[in-house]
Formats: C-alpha cells, structure tokens, sequence
C-alpha cells in the first residue's frame, strides 16, 4: 500500500523538476534551489507563528491564503531577508517577479523562501544572476541538487518520496526539507517542501496539510526556538489523474501516506539537530487531555537538563518528572509511571524500580524512547527531540563567524 523510493525527493513526482546550484551567497556550497510545475498546481501551506516574519513568509502566506494556482518555489539558503524592513520586502518581491519572468508564469505563480543569517539584506545582483541559471537548469533529476541548496547548518541531505496505492491507480507524493538548529513547531518547522502528482482541490489540500504537520513537524524540537522563516509547502499537480474527494477511502489512504512521509521528514530534522548523537522518542499516554500530553512531551523535550543527561547517558529520572512538573499541565505526578524503552523506571507512588546498568544501556544507544504513563485519562501524544552536547555550543556560538 506505501513504498519509501529510494533517494526519493520532489521530482519523483510526475511532472516536477528541481535545480539546485551555487550562486555566491555563500562562499563554496550550494545555495539557490527552484522547484518547477510543468502545469498549474494548487498549494497548501503553513507558516511561523513567529510574531518576527521573514519577508518571504509574508509574501508565500498571502499568496496561499488567495488560493492561487502556484508553477514555482524559488528557495535560497545563507540569508533569511528577515528584520529587513521595507527594502528586504521589496528585494523578495523583486526575485519573485525576476524569477516568474525567466519560467514564463506570473509573480503570484512564484513561492519564494529564505533560510539563514537573520538582519542582512540580499545580495542582489547575485540573486539576478543564480536566478538566470537556475531557470535553465531545471530538469527531473534535480531535486537532490535542490535538496542540498537549501541546506544551512545541517549535516545531511534530506529528502524523500513515497508511493501510495488507492482503489484505483497509484499517486506519489515527494519532499525535501531542512532544519538542524532553531527547531521549536509552532506551526511547521524550518523549511520543508513537498509534491504531488494527486488532484487535490485547494481547500481540501490545506486541511490535509495542517493535519499531517500537526501530527508531525509540530510534534519535534531540537533547542525550543522558533524561526522567522519556518514553513512548510505542498504543491499538487494532478498529474496522475487521480481526484482525491473528502470523506473517501483515498483521502484517508493518501492522509496516511502523507503522514509517514512528514514523520519521515520531521525524525530527519532531529536526527540532525545541531551538535545531536541521539535521536528520542517522547511518549506521553493516558493523559486527561492532549493539550495536557502535548505541554508535557514539549516540556521534557525542551528541556536543557533532561536533554544533557541523555548526552551523557545519565538515567536520571529526576529531571524528567522535574519537567512534566513545570509544563503547567494538569495531572498528578503521584500517579505517574516512567520507562525507558520498556524498562520501568519509576513507578506510582513515586516507587524508584530503576536498574542503573540496563537503564545505562539503553541511553547509551543512538535511538530510544521515554514514555510516562499519566493513569489520568486516555489521551497520547508522541514526540521527537535529541540530545544536546557541546557541538551544540561550538556551533552557535561561530554561526555568524
């Protein structure tokens, strides 16, 4: 029913290309992508709930919020174009424009996005010339070249695509994403973006989206900080001929396609966390509300002291019922359960069963999970988050340097 293709990425959908290249904004890696609709597609899109918005977060929001049909995305990493004030606006709006003129198509048929450095202004005339390339390099092998342009601090490419079958026919939905540091969801995180050759109608597109973000890319966190440029895009084409209709067995089959797609994606993100070893699952169940599982899985994910402990494979259960105890969320710690893994750690009544030496072992390795068991109600929630160590540090403390 889903097949993960290899080094799958946003052109392993039918009709999608991608190009990827260096063109000066950064001293040597790549750093402008653009990926390109052969027809018309309808978007879908969240943005940062950050009250400080990049200036191309303000222009791909209203584009999206009129529903327009989209052929592009225009992405460049080194420069966010964020505490820009007018004449960052008006840069954005110029590449936007210059870019829709090189493919053809109108300016409000163009997304445009910006990771990196926050408070410097564009490098124009370097922009002009990558946008003079890059419209010529599309092609449908490109989308790892995109994958890797729009690259920051981040380790490793990231980029997927999935095949789903339906009643009748098959769709395949790909993506591309980046996101190493400022990793905290309130709404998507960093920079993700994602296609498909599904016809979808636009309305329908958006719902399908927010759900699977909300169950995905707003469920990891790498340091709790939110960018000013986060977002995440899908773009379908209908291409396969294939309608997707609300309250069918395809819209669940391709909303399950899509959800293991944005896991896939969203785990990816974490794996790669700045300075991160280890990959962690936060398992919150049988809480009175999901408001109250979610406060308290971001509460121990977010945590510095939690989160250094797993760097040392330090058991120590203290500092996580210490955080759920500081989310704010209502539950009794009298009647929580602890495990790591499937070790019982802490039981009710604060019944300390801890084996230090298995414990150990399981901090040890590079991806394990940390559930409580509330005993309150019968909500869950699950989320993703990695350790800290002093990589962590050294790059923040060098990123403009």
């Amino acid at each position: 029913m889903f097949q993960f293709i290899k080094n799958g990425t946003v052109t392993s959908v039918q009709g999608f290309k991608a190009a990827g290249l260096h063109s000066g904004i950064k001293k040597r890696k790549k750093d402008l992508a653009l990926i390109y609709s052969e027809v018309p597609c309808n978007a879908a899109g969240t943005f940062t709930l950050n009250k400080v918005k990049a200036a191309p977060i303000l222009i791909s929001k209203r584009i999206i919020e009129k529903k327009n049909k989209i052929r592009a995305v225009l992405v460049n990493s080194g420069n966010a174009n964020a505490c820009t004030g007018e004449q960052g606006h008006k840069d954005a709006l110029a590449i936007q424009k210059y870019c829709a003129s090189k493919l053809g198509v109108k300016p409000d048929e163009v997304l445009v996005s910006s990771t990196g450095v926050i408070g410097q202004l564009l490098p124009m005339e370097v922009m002009m010339k990558g946008i003079d390339k890059i419209t010529g390099s599309l092609s449908s092998s490109g989308g790892m070249d995109a994958a890797e342009a729009i690259l920051t601090t981040d380790l490793r490419l990231k980029s997927y695509a999935i095949k789903i079958k339906l009643t009748k026919g098959e769709i395949t939905i790909g993506g591309i994403c980046k996101g190493s540091g400022m990793i905290m969801p309130n709404m998507a995180t960093m920079l993700a973006f994602l296609t498909t050759d599904a016809d979808i109608d636009q309305p329908l597109l958006q719902e399908l989206l927010l759900k699977s973000v909300n169950k995905t890319f707003n469920k990891i966190t790498v340091d709790g900080d939110t960018s000013t440029n986060d977002m995440v895009i899908l773009l379908a084409n209908g291409k396969s001929g294939i309608s997707i209709q609300k309250e069918s067995k395809n819209y669940n089959l391709f909303l399950e396609g899509l959800n293991k797609i944005c896991e896939e994606m969203a785990k990816s993100i974490i794996v790669d966390g700045e300075g991160a070893t280890k990959l962690i699952k936060i398992i919150i169940n049988n809480a009175k509300t999901i408001s109250d599982a979610d406060t308290i899985a971001k509460s121990i994910a977010n945590s510095p002291l939690v989160k250094t402990a797993f760097n040392g494979a330090d058991a120590n259960w203290g500092r996580i019922i210490s955080a759920a105890g500081k989310s704010g969320a209502d539950f009794n710690p009298l009647k929580t359960n602890i495990y790591f893994d499937d070790l019982p750690v802490m039981l009710a009544g604060y019944k300390i069963v801890i084996d230090e030496e298995k414990a150990s072992e399981i901090l040890n390795k590079d991806n394990f999970s940390i559930s409580l068991d509330l005993n309150e109600g019968e909500c869950s929630t699950t989320w993703w988050t990695c350790d800290f160590s002093q990589d962590y540090i050294k790059i923040n403390a060098n990123y403009r340097t």
